[in-house]
Parts: structure tokens; sequence; C-alpha cells
């Protein structure tokens, strides 16, 4: 059985209209979990608490999407 993991964080960006987070090290970890709706509830929970901050996004990452355990390497394997 394939386990489909969501990752969902967020943070405060440079420029609304871009994806550039202002400081790395304040990125917002909400939490890693086992469903898209588990992950949807956890980030519109997050993002409705930081509303009135124009610059606050959170995301969904598809953990499941980054790597393939069946393949022999995958794309994410470090290159060298």
């Amino acid at each position: 059985m394939t386990q489909r993991l969501h990752l969902v964080f967020g943070g405060e960006l440079t420029d609304p209209q871009t994806n550039i987070f202002r400081d790395t090290d304040a990125i917002d970890l909400v939490g890693i979990y086992p469903s898209y709706q588990a992950a949807f509830d956890a980030w519109k929970a997050a993002a409705h608490r930081t509303v009135d901050n124009a610059h606050m996004r959170y995301f969904i990452a598809h953990l499941h999407r980054l790597r393939d355990e069946e393949a022999e390497a995958s794309s994410t394997e470090e290159l060298g």
C-alpha cells in the first residue's frame, strides 16, 4: 500500500506575488499529514490564522511525489 504524505508549511514572503520567503529560519512547519484532506484542513486553519497579513502564505507539498521508493534511483537522489 502506498503512503501519500503531505507537508504543510508557510511563512512571510518578500512579495505576495512571489514564493520567496523573507526569513527561511522563520518558516512555520505546520505538520505532515497522511491524506490530502487532512493537509488541506491544516493548511486552511493556518492560512485563516494569518489572513490579516497579505505577505503570509501557506503551502501543501506532496511528499509522496518527491521520491519513488520502487525506482533504483529517484530524481531526488543526490547527484555525484
